[in-house]
């Protein structure tokens, strides 16, 4: 099943809307900090091997 981000996962604005540009730099230090799929904020966690980022309703998200 592939699913197809609608909302920016770093601004929480919709993908398709805007230029993101600004967005993608960001997102290659970052974690999201938004659903792509539901836009809920999600709850981060920083850790010295990377990051997780849960959202309520999709679950888990790791690198």
């Amino acid at each position: 099943m592939t699913t197809t981000a609608i909302w920016c996962d770093r601004c929480g604005e919709p993908a398709a809307g805007a230029d993101h540009g600004t967005c993608r730099t960001a997102r290659e230090l970052e974690p999201p900090r938004f659903c792509s799929r539901c836009r809920r904020r999600m709850k981060v966690q920083i850790l010295p091997a990377g990051w997780t980022a849960t959202c309520v309703e999709h679950g888990l998200t790791r690198s």
